[in-house]
């Protein structure tokens, strides 16, 4: 059976390496399939180039993965266009973040076969092997369909218990000397940069948080260790990027990596996701010592009262010490704040942007965002029962239009009022991070002519 994965276009000039599709390759590939990958990310093909090729080459099976955002819903709806117009269309299959939480809206909308519904590796070898031995497809768990115009969706597949078994992606695969080039915090022009995950999940409920599965399923260590060592030595990779929702589990559990990586001698750089309830002095030193040079946090508000109500389970004080303690060890922090969660007003978005402005250390440029009730998140079902949504059909086709307006309004604020604020707020934070980076550069060109600085090399843009 032969296999095309189609990595579209997200409009960057580098794009994120697709790990999902990577895995789901890696176990077609390890159980005898023949996969090809479709990168439209990187050569920015029009979608009626996947027709093109399509025609030109026999598939029996085309999968596309894609995440809830607006962007990506859209693209899905005219990959998927381009899809049926093929005269040889192949059997396809739809999943991810996007399609698993509405499965039935999303096959009617993409006039998909299949719809694999959360973790994929399992289900995706099963629903090959029903298609080769022309099995009824309510047998494979973890899926919906379409028979005879009504959709089945089937029982879930159980969770992987332990994703050590999983193999590592299929980087062979894929342009890896594209991916390579993404730009993180506090990469040089000499790193080179993958992402990889050290765990799936998380153990908090964020209301906000569509997660694709319940619990947190960590990778050992040693499996962690081994895949820095085979992107060093294969690619030349010098800087991870920790993608998984949180690796900073734990204190114990991320004292434990950090303490792995000195005794492997990695000599890498990294960043990842954490939480500031665990951001504790000694840990963060370890963490810097062990290579990480900036930690993403989801801080989300700097109101108690908010952050209750969001089920952040964080508190402001918790925030600002473990902020402080970043700073103080020498790791850049991510700050991500967002607006318009229940009970929110004006005075509460004023904390967010005053927070952003006293502990800005010019790593990033932060601006707020409205936040958006994704479908699966517990948000998501709150704005149906009030009655401020539909379902997911007035979601993506009247309400998410962009990821920086706002889709449900749950403040007290009409719209008008409530996109002034956030101009306000935006216009603030984007003066105080250009003033900092044209003080920074006229600081540059002091040293220049008053310093006589030989290692100058020009006035650049990163």
């Amino acid at each position: 059976m032969r296999v095309l994965l189609v990595v579209y276009d997200n409009d960057s000039y580098i794009s994120w390496f697709p790990q999902g599709l990577g895995y789901i390759a890696a176990v077609l590939v390890k159980a005898g399939y023949a996969v090809e990958i479709y990168n439209q990310d990187q050569h920015h093909y029009p979608d009626a180039h996947l027709t093109q090729y399509l025609n030109k080459n026999k598939f029996d099976m085309i999968g596309i993965s894609v995440i809830a955002g607006y962007y990506q819903y859209r693209k899905l709806l005219k990959l998927s266009e381009a899809i049926n117009k093929s005269h040889q269309r192949p059997f396809y299959i739809i999943g991810g973040h996007g399609p698993s939480p509405e499965p039935e809206y999303f096959l009617k909308k993409t006039k998909a076969d299949v719809a694999v519904i959360g973790e994929g590796e399992i289900t995706m070898l099963n629903l090959l092997k029903a298609l080769e031995n022309h099995e009824a497809l309510t047998s494979v768990k973890g899926i919906a369909f379409k028979d005879n115009n009504k959709i089945v969706i089937n029982e879930r597949q159980p969770l992987i218990e332990d994703i050590n078994t999983i193999p590592f992606p299929a980087y062979e695969l894929f342009p890896i000397n594209y991916y390579r080039l993404l730009r993180m915090p506090h990469t040089t022009n000499r790193d080179f940069v993958m992402p990889l995950l050290s765990g799936r999940g998380c153990l908090f409920h964020c209301n906000f948080c569509y997660r694709l599965d319940e619990g947190f399923r960590p990778r050992s260590n040693e499996a962690i260790i081994e895949e820095i060592k085979f992107l060093k030595a294969d690619y030349g990779i010098t800087f991870i990027a920790f993608s998984d929702e949180l690796l900073m589990s734990s204190i114990a559990r991320t004292t434990a990596l950090c303490e792995d990586f000195l005794k492997a001698d990695l000599n890498i750089k990294w960043d990842c996701n954490g939480r500031l309830n665990f951001a504790k002095p000694e840990m963060l030193r370890l963490m810097k010592k062990a290579g990480c040079v900036f930690i993403n946090y989801g801080i989300e508000a700097m109101d108690d009262q908010i952050l209750k109500n969001m089920k952040k389970a964080l508190t402001t004080k918790q925030i600002m010490e473990g902020i402080t303690a970043t700073l103080e060890a020498g790791i850049s922090p991510g700050f991500n704040i967002i607006f318009g969660n229940i009970g929110e007003n004006k005075k509460t978005l004023n904390k967010g942007v005053e927070f952003l402005l006293k502990y800005d250390d010019g790593s990033q440029l932060r601006t707020i965002r409205p936040v958006t009730p994704y479908p699966g998140s517990p948000l998501y079902y709150y704005a149906i029962e009030q009655g401020l949504l539909a379902d997911c059909e007035d979601f993506y086709e009247n309400k998410h239009l962009n990821s920086d307006l706002l889709a449900i309004n749950f403040t007290d604020m009409d719209n008008e009022e409530f996109h002034k604020g956030l101009l306000e707020a935006n216009t603030r934070l984007i003066k105080n991070y250009f003033a900092n980076k044209s003080a920074a550069v006229l600081n540059q060109a002091q040293k220049l002519y008053l310093g006589k600085d030989s290692n100058f090399r020009g006035f650049r843009q990163s």
